[in-house]
Parts: structure tokens; sequence; C-alpha cells
């Protein structure tokens, strides 16, 4: 559908507070796959505590069509994981 020259991916990873507090260190990676002029979001990728939750909201904003630019103009929950998805650049 898209050529690799239309595909663009927005990354992070981080420890999160839940880990610094505790005493199971860990990170989390999130990845947001966009695709074309418009930068329609085409993919979501996240691995850490909490990945579940977070992803079922996401996907029905992917299944509507939403965009890098609707994601960034997402007032994040703070201190969330979930942040980083609508705050990448």
């Amino acid at each position: 559908v898209y050529g690799s020259d239309e595909i663009s991916c927005y990354t992070s990873s981080f420890t999160p507070m839940y880990s610094v507090f505790g005493h199971q260190p860990s990170q989390t990676a999130l990845k947001l796959i966009v695709a074309g002029e418009e930068e329609t979001v085409v993919g979501c990728h996240v691995i850490g505590i909490g990945a579940d939750e977070m992803l079922q909201g996401f996907a029905v904003a992917i299944r509507m069509g939403a965009t890098k630019r609707d994601f960034d103009d997402t007032v994040a929950i703070h201190p969330s994981s979930a942040e980083e998805l609508v705050t990448m650049t």
C-alpha cells in the first residue's frame, strides 16, 4: 500500500516511574509507525508494564484513521507511560 519512502517511525524508550520507585527495574519501549504525507498512524508498538491496557485505546484511534497530528494534539495524562505516544517528536 505504501512505499518504504512513505513510512516513518517515532520511537521512545525510558524507565517508567512505576519501576523507578519499585524494586524491579524495567524499561518501556514505544514505536509509532506513520505513513504518507498526512502521517496516518498505521502501527503502534508498546513493550513494558501496562502495554496491554494502553494499546486498546490506541487501537481504536488507529482504526479511525488518526494521524500523528491528532496524537500531537492530544492532552497527555501525566504521569503515565502512555503520554510518550502523544508527545513523540
